[in-house]
């Protein structure tokens, strides 16, 4: 069996060794590329499937298609508590869930060849991460990688008998296809428990569509910017009466608190850093204009930065020592930044940031926090080739504050297993969803510090449920 764990192997031969049988192990070998097999008494399907047209290939997978599936599910995910709930203000208390699925164009044998292909199906995935979005149960749920076919088929129908509505828009090619290929576009999505949140407004921001507005020309923003067509999807929610718990607001008007909670993928390409980049700088200008319009509507007279509360939910596909990260912590990145790949983009930012004069940096206008961090969550996406922090959920300072998360898929397990990359049979998508709680305190102002006081995590699910009746 240890013959499996070579997954690094790229010849492997065994002629002329009297074997009648194969382990089922060599199926793990998936980037094998030689694979001699003369002079071997094998049964004549074996034979027979080996001497086909990419034969090796064939073999392999038909080996890690009927190998047994040895490890046990992985523990569960301990909860992390990061503080203490304030109880002498009024606070909404809701839990985020955000989630790259994985859909099922992409997920593809030639990029995930460690996973069988059952495990890859979407009807075998499906089931299991609707099953971890019901367990988790969050009130909020940003998902990315969703097709347009499976949310108004499959996710919204089962969410809707689990208490929530959700919304959806598909990345822009959808509007250039016809509608059978339509259906199979991904997007993202966003889910609210109506017990908690009413639905005000919803917006879509199309990253392409930026880039045509403001390229003036640009030779670089029309050719690299704007063929990308990732997307944001933005929910203005209202926070009802069951937010609250305990402790309902005595001012019945301050019930309804307005979140802005968004759901964006960015470009994944990392030799298109300037891509992300800008989506990213694209996206934080947008949210401010709603931010903005949506506060005057909603609350006149109030200072607009007051107003609306924003909770960003990303696939980023960016680390954090990234540009985008550095633009997101810190509002705001150089103009000369590295990532801009050294392409004048000056003048056409500037112009589309009209909030800002200062021509040395470009900024954007949130104080924001990332609720994880790399010590309590080293990866969020786990392939062979690429294990990192990519997907974070970002919350105003001072305003909200994390009370727990979810903390990570147990590395030990992940050791002990050997899994070399997800999905896997127990793992279906090659994100990890983040699940945060939050704490919405009113009167709190927007830039007091947010102090952070680790706890030691509930030894199990069950004591995090515990805890949360506790409230």
């Amino acid at each position: 069996a240890e013959i499996g764990d070579l997954c690094n192997l790229r010849e492997l031969m065994l002629n002329n060794n009297y074997l009648r049988l194969l382990p089922f192990e060599l199926g793990k070998l998936f980037q094998l590329q030689i694979l001699g097999l003369k002079g071997n008494p094998l049964g004549s399907d074996i034979l027979s499937l080996f001497s086909e047209v990419n034969g090796t290939r064939k073999l392999l997978e038909f080996m890690l298609d009927n190998l047994g599936v040895s490890t046990s599910p992985p523990p569960a995910r301990q909860w992390i508590q990061l503080a203490p709930l304030d109880r002498k203000a009024p606070t909404a208390i809701f839990t985020v869930m955000c989630y790259n699925v994985l859909c099922d164009r992409y997920a593809t044998r030639g990029l995930y060849g460690y996973c069988p292909q059952w495990a890859l199906s979407w009807e075998y995935r499906k089931k299991m991460i609707l099953d971890e979005i019901k367990h988790f149960s969050a009130d909020v749920i940003a998902l990315q990688e969703v097709e347009t076919d499976q949310f108004y088929k499959f996710f919204l129908p089962e969410l809707k008998r689990e208490g929530y509505e959700g919304i959806f828009h598909p990345k822009s090619r959808a509007k250039t296809m016809s509608e059978s290929d339509r259906k199979h576009v991904d997007g993202c999505a966003i889910f609210y428990r109506t017990a908690k949140f009413v639905l005000i407004k919803e917006q879509l921001v199309e990253f392409n569509q930026i880039a045509i507005e403001h390229a003036n020309g640009h030779e670089d923003m029309l050719n690299r910017v704007m063929t990308k067509d990732n997307i944001a999807l933005a929910a203005l929610l209202q926070t009802r009466e069951p937010c609250w718990e305990s402790s309902v607001p005595p001012d019945p008007s301050q019930v309804a608190q307005p979140i802005l909670v968004c759901s964006a993928h960015i470009h994944w390409d990392p030799e298109f850093c300037d891509v992300k980049l800008i989506q990213t700088m694209m996206l934080m200008e947008q949210l401010r204009q709603i931010v903005e319009s949506c506060g005057h509507s909603l609350r006149p007279g109030h200072k607009k930065e007051n107003n609306v509360q924003l909770l960003l939910c990303a696939d980023f596909n960016s680390l954090p020592d990234s540009g985008v990260i550095e633009f997101i912590n810190n509002g705001k990145v150089a103009v000369n930044h590295k990532e801009f790949k050294d392409i004048a983009y000056k003048e056409c930012l500037l112009k589309m940031l009209s909030h800002t004069n200062n021509d040395q940096q470009f900024t954007h206008t949130f104080q924001m926090n990332s609720a994880y961090s790399a010590d309590l969550l080293p990866f969020t996406n786990y392939t062979y080739d690429f294990k990192g922090i990519i997907d974070y959920i970002f919350y105003p300072k001072g305003a909200m504050k994390p009370l727990g998360i979810l903390g990570p898929v147990s590395e030990e397990w992940i050791k002990e297993s050997k899994i070399i990359g997800c999905p896997h049979p127990h793992i279906p998508s090659d994100h990890f969803p983040l699940l945060v709680e939050f704490g919405l305190t009113l009167g709190v102002p927007r830039s007091s510090p947010v102090n952070q006081v680790m706890m030691p995590p509930p030894t199990s699910h069950a004591a995090y449920m515990r805890r949360m009746k506790e409230f």
